[in-house]
C-alpha cells in the first residue's frame, strides 16, 4: 500500500529537476544570460563528458550474473515489437518517416529509471521492483541508447550526403561533376560515415568498459580505487541536472513553451505512459513473468520519459522541441499515472 510518505520522497526526487529547469528557464528568459550558442554548448558538454561518465559508473556497480534475464528477454521482445511496426510504418506507409521512427522508438525505450524510478518502485514494489529498473537503465545504456544514437547517426549521414549531393547540382538541376543522378546515397558510403562517428563518440566506450569492468569485477572481486571512484563520480553526478538545465534553456528560446503542439506532445505521452507499457505486458507473458515480477516489469515500463531522451535529441537535431515538452510534462503527470497502474496491479492481483 502506497502511503503519503512514498509519494512525499516521489516529489522530493521531482523537485531539484524542476529548479534545474527553472534556473535555465530564467537565465535565458528573465536573466538574459545566456543564448543559444551557450545552450548547444551545454547540451554537449553533457553529452560527449557527463554521460559517458555516469554510463560508465551505473553500469560498472551491476551485478550482470544476477541479472533477471526472463525479464531482460521481454525487454527485448516489447522494444522488437515497437521496432517491426516502426519499419513498417516508416516503409510502406506514406506519411512515415525515419526521423519520426527514432522519435517514436527513443520516447517507448527511454525513461527516467535512475532519478524517478527508484524512489516509485521503493513506494510499489520495494525488492522486486528496484532490482527491475535498475536492470532496466543498464540495458537502456547496453542496448537502447546505442541503436538510437545509431540511427540518428544514419539520419544524419543520409541527409549529409544528399546535401553534399545537392550542392553539385547547377540552378538548372544539371550534375556539374557528370556524377550519377541517383538521389539515394550507396549503404557504404552512408555507414563509412556512421563508424567514423561513431568511433569517435565516448559513451560507446563507456558502455564497453563498463560491462567489462562489471564482468570482471563481480566475477574475480575487484574494487575500484576510490580515488578513481571519486573522479568518476564527480562527473557522472551532474547529468540529471545539467540535462534539465539544458531543457529549460531551450525552451526559454522557443517562441512557445509547447513548440512541438499539443497533438503531438499527447501523442508523444500517449507512447511512454501506454504503449511502452502494453507492449512490455507482451513480452513478460511470453517469456512467463508472473506475480510480483510481472507486476513490477510493466511498473518499471511507465515511467516518464528519460532526460537522456532530450539530450541525444537536440545534440543530433531530430525533434528537441517535441522531446523537450514530453519530458517536462511526463515527469510531471507520471506520479498520478504510476498510481493508476499501481491500483489496478492490486485490483487484478
Amino acid at each position: 500500500m502506497i502511503e503519503w510518505l512514498d509519494i512525499y520522497k516521489v516529489v522530493e526526487a521531482m523537485m531539484p529537476l524542476y529548479l534545474a529547469l527553472g534556473l535555465g528557464y530564467g537565465s535565458v528568459k528573465w536573466w538574459h544570460k545566456l543564448s543559444a550558442e551557450h545552450c548547444d554548448a551545454i547540451n554537449r558538454l553533457n553529452y560527449f563528458f557527463v554521460l559517458p561518465f555516469f554510463t560508465f559508473d551505473f553500469i560498472s556497480q551491476v551485478n550482470p550474473y544476477k541479472m533477471n534475464y526472463p525479464f531482460i528477454c521481454g525487454d527485448l521482445i516489447a522494444k522488437a515489437i515497437i521496432g517491426f511496426f516502426l519499419t513498417l510504418w516508416a516503409n510502406f506507409y506514406s506519411k512515415g518517416n525515419f526521423s519520426w521512427s527514432i522519435t517514436t522508438f527513443s520516447f517507448c525505450s527511454l525513461t527516467n529509471a535512475l532519478v524517478m524510478g527508484i524512489p516509485v518502485m521503493n513506494a510499489m514494489s520495494p525488492q522486486v521492483g528496484v532490482d527491475l529498473v535498475i536492470q532496466s537503465l543498464a540495458i537502456q545504456f547496453l542496448i537502447w541508447s546505442i541503436i538510437i544514437q545509431f540511427m540518428m547517426e544514419l539520419k544524419n549521414a543520409k541527409d549529409e550526403i544528399m546535401a553534399c549531393e545537392g550542392a553539385n547540382q547547377d540552378l538548372e538541376g544539371n550534375d556539374n561533376n557528370n556524377a550519377s543522378k541517383n538521389t539515394t546515397p550507396s549503404l557504404g558510403s552512408v555507414m563509412t560515415i556512421v563508424w567514423t562517428k561513431l568511433s569517435k563518440n565516448p559513451n560507446f566506450y563507456a558502455c564497453f568498459l563498463g560491462i567489462m569492468w562489471s564482468l570482471l569485477a563481480d566475477r574475480w572481486h575487484f574494487v575500484l580505487p576510490n580515488i578513481v571512484k571519486e573522479c568518476i563520480s564527480i562527473m557522472s553526478k551532474a547529468g540529471s541536472g545539467i540535462g534539465m538545465f539544458t531543457i529549460g534553456v531551450f525552451v526559454a528560446m522557443q517562441q512557445k513553451i509547447m513548440a512541438g503542439g499539443t497533438g503531438v506532445i499527447i501523442f508523444g505521452l500517449f507512447l511512454r505512459f501506454f504503449i511502452g507499457p502494453a507492449t512490455m505486458t507482451i513480452g513478460s507473458f511470453i517469456v512467463g513473468l508472473h506475480g510480483n515480477v510481472l507486476r513490477a516489469s510493466i511498473l518499471q515500463a511507465a515511467l516518464p520519459p528519460g532526460i537522456a531522451s532530450f539530450v541525444l535529441a537536440k545534440e543530433y537535431g531530430v525533434h528537441p522541441e517535441i522531446v523537450s515538452a514530453v519530458v517536462i510534462i511526463g515527469i510531471l503527470v507520471s506520479l498520478p499515472i504510476m498510481i493508476a497502474y499501481y491500483a489496478v496491479s492490486e485490483l487484478t492481483h
